[in-house]
């Protein structure tokens, strides 16, 4: 049974992440507006993706016309397949890993093939499995429209391009008229097959973003539950960086 939307502001709706960091599922937002609703990650498998289509149906909202990456990562993409049709968007860095990652023979033989040549990639790879219920029909799929630092959507949503440790195409989602900031992976530590044992997340980078967009009343970040303003103001004040 999928997990009903939940409203956060405004016209800004969550399907929530899952509590079981070994899922490796991360919220969706939905941005809905008349003239096209907007999706904000892809979900992690096709049956993600659908279970996110009927969470959106019965909450009697649109279903979307337009998809937002944050970032490249599979967690985020991977249920982009499930969404024939809708306009897919995201960094131009990210456009070029989607697209190699389009040519690899995704399979349950293919993620053991490339656990067994690095072993550090093994939790991801596993996580992946599970989150597929089958291959047939499966496909990567890299965005439609590119941009490269920042873009303004119709409705007013706006994303900006803004790096950092985890994904060098994580992007941030402002939807101002909410007072939500959807900031995907963007401030987490690298992956983990990638991580030293000193990294953590990157404050600097909060930091920024808690005093770029000072007026919003929300952060969102995907694999945790969202922070009001002043949640984060006393989370920075508390000796973080």
């Amino acid at each position: 049974m999928s997990p009903p939307l939940r409203h956060l502001a405004g016209r800004v709706w969550l399907w929530p992440h899952d509590e079981d960091p070994a899922t490796v599922q991360g919220c969706v937002a939905v941005v809905a507006d008349a003239g096209g609703t907007l999706l904000v990650d892809a979900g992690n498998s096709p049956t993600a993706a659908r279970r996110i289509r009927a969470a959106v149906r019965a909450a009697g909202l649109p279903l979307p016309t337009r998809l937002v990456y944050t970032h490249h990562h599979w967690d985020h993409t991977w249920g982009a397949c499930a969404w024939p049709g809708v306009e897919i968007i995201g960094h131009a860095t990210g456009a070029r890993i989607l697209a190699a990652e389009a040519d690899r023979p995704w399979s349950e033989a293919y993620l053991r093939e490339q656990a067994d040549a690095n072993p550090r990639l093994a939790p991801s790879l596993a996580a992946r499995a599970r989150a597929m219920r089958g291959w047939e029909g499966f496909r990567v799929v890299p965005p439609d429209v590119e941009f490269a630092d920042t873009l303004d959507l119709p409705g007013g949503v706006r994303l900006r391009h803004v790096g950092g440790r985890h994904a060098e195409d994580s992007t941030v989602v402002a939807v101002p008229d909410s007072g939500v900031l959807l900031v995907g992976d963007c401030c987490y530590p690298p992956p983990l097959h990638l991580r030293a044992p000193d990294d953590g997340v990157d404050v600097r980078l909060i930091r920024r973003l808690a005093e770029t967009y000072d007026d919003y009343d929300w952060f969102v970040d995907s694999h945790d539950h969202p922070k009001p303003r002043e949640a984060l103001r006393r989370l920075l004040a508390g000796g973080a960086g």
